[in-house]
């Protein structure tokens, strides 16, 4: 399945288009490696995520095309969740 599809359809973010523009600019990793919104994932991959101030990484469990929105969750596990201290003076 694609990344993009993968993200909207485990709800890791909401919409395809914000998932690709995400992708697309190199803020997201499969198993270490840049990916590009295309890129295939499998189950067991392991994405990051760098979204504004958080990191997050998680683990791909299963793959669906559709699911309910209380099944969503089943599909990865939280690895990490690393938040950005901001220091403004």
């Amino acid at each position: 399945m694609r990344l993009d599809k993968f993200l909207k359809v485990s709800r890791i973010i909401k919409r395809r288009a914000v998932a690709k523009e995400i992708a697309d600019q190199g803020r997201i990793t499969i198993n270490g490696k840049i990916a590009k919104s295309s890129s295939n994932v499998n189950v067991g991959d392991e994405l990051v995520i760098n979204f504004g101030n958080k990191t997050l990484t998680v683990r791909i469990d299963d793959i669906k095309d559709t699911t309910k929105k209380n099944e969503a969750e089943n599909l990865f596990t939280v690895v990490a969740e690393e938040y950005k201290e901001d220091y403004q003076v």
